[in-house]
């Protein structure tokens, strides 16, 4: 029973490794701005700015500077 609780987790990686890469026509469809991780940067950017304001502090996006506004 022990060993099938180590090889069902391998099992299920392996299951989902792909052998084929994606062809032509399914790069298309990854390629969309949807598809993206920020889809709109400057929406993130508004909201990086709204976070780090509201926080008192930079969320680690660049420069470093303290919550008074002092960079």
């Amino acid at each position: 029973m022990r060993l099938l609780w180590y090889l069902l987790p391998i099992v299920f990686a392996v299951g989902c490794a792909t052998v084929v890469p994606p062809q032509p026509w399914e790069k298309g469809d990854l390629a969309k701005p949807s598809m993206q991780i920020d889809p709109d940067p400057l929406a993130l950017k508004v909201e990086q700015h709204i976070y780090t304001s509201k926080e008192a502090a930079t969320g680690g996006y660049g420069i470093g500077g303290g919550g008074c506004g002092c960079n």
